[in-house]
């Protein structure tokens, strides 16, 4: 993957996402997942790692400083959304390089396949006002309803409560750290960042309650 000839400013923010050729699944069960999840601590810095001296700690290597800050992160069976700013000249090209190629050779080796697994360069979009980039954060963490929900953002949502449910259990994106669950997880995020929306963990549900209750969900 060649790099991304795009002037981000350090900063600022963007969302960045990309999904699978052809819109195939990258993600095939929970270790594909959590794969990934590991790949976007270990790829923010310019050190070298491999599985195999790592062990079982990956959340427990010394990275030095890092490309970029985390600020919400979700991940869904064909695709992923980021929210980040980037702290190193560059850094946003140089961590989604490494990320993406990680993973695309994790991949195509666990399932004996070739080509390319992403749909091109990865997508960008600058939250460059406040509004936007608070809606980036509801945007990005509610993904995960069109799972048990496909049409939800078009109609009202019968049963909230279990929606909500299933956010809360969902471990696939930054949802948990936002509700201060303590997990491995919540060192790829860099809180200190980002503008500090949600004061409480109660803010964060009402917030999210808000959105699944008066959708659909637009900007």
């Amino acid at each position: 993957m060649s790099i991304r000839k795009v002037n981000f400013i350090s900063g600022e923010y963007y969302h960045l996402y990309n999904r699978g050729n052809s819109k195939q699944k990258i993600f095939h069960d929970k270790a594909d997942y959590y794969h990934f999840l590991k790949l976007l601590y270990l790829s923010n810095s310019s050190k070298s790692f491999t599985f195999r001296d790592l062990g079982k700690d990956e959340y427990g290597f010394k990275r030095g400083s890092s490309f970029v800050a985390v600020g919400a992160y979700c991940l869904m069976p064909n695709h992923f959304h980021l929210l980040v700013t980037e702290i190193e000249n560059d850094g946003i090209s140089k961590f989604m390089q490494k990320l993406t190629t990680a993973y695309s050779m994790y991949h195509n080796k666990k399932y004996a396949r070739s080509g390319t697994l992403f749909e091109g360069k990865f997508k960008s979009e600058h939250a460059n006002n406040d509004r936007y980039l608070k809606y980036l954060f509801s945007y990005i963490h509610l993904n995960p309803v069109k799972i048990v929900e496909p049409t939800w953002r078009e109609k009202a949502l019968k049963n909230k409560q279990r929606i909500m449910d299933y956010l809360n259990t969902y471990p696939f994106s930054s949802y948990q750290d936002y509700m201060s669950q303590d997990r491995p997880e919540k060192i790829i995020l860099n809180k200190e960042s980002f503008p500090s929306y949600f004061l409480s963990t109660e803010d964060w549900q009402n917030e999210m309650f808000e959105w699944i209750s008066f959708g659909p969900l637009t900007p």
